[in-house]
């Protein structure tokens, strides 16, 4: 289990990570299909009230919102991704007390 569970977690922490720094680039790949949703409503709202020459604040509202949330989403996954990794490191590192403590080397 071990040290490839651990590097899998790794890879995974890596990966989340690359995606929390694309949101906050304002990019979309990596939203969800409901999140996208949500921003394009969002943008062609926008654009119909620029369109009749009304204000957009509330479109850019939803859109800070649905990205505010992501960021949130994506944050909340590598906090859970690093807890996991330190459960495991913890478990590997009384496993291998207990082999010590008891003539197992």
């Amino acid at each position: 289990m071990g040290n490839s569970e651990i590097r899998r977690l790794d890879r995974e922490i890596e990966k989340t990570r690359k995606k929390l720094e694309a949101v906050r680039r304002g990019e979309w790949w990596p939203l969800t299909a409901r999140e996208r949703l949500a921003m394009s409503r969002a943008l062609a709202s926008g654009a119909h009230s620029a369109h009749r020459d009304r204000s957009t604040s509330g479109a850019e509202n939803r859109m800070d919102s649905v990205g505010s949330s992501v960021e949130m989403r994506l944050a909340a996954e590598l906090t859970a991704l690093h807890g996991e990794r330190q459960r495991l490191i913890t478990e590997q590192a009384r496993a291998k007390a207990a082999r010590k403590s008891s003539g197992w080397f």
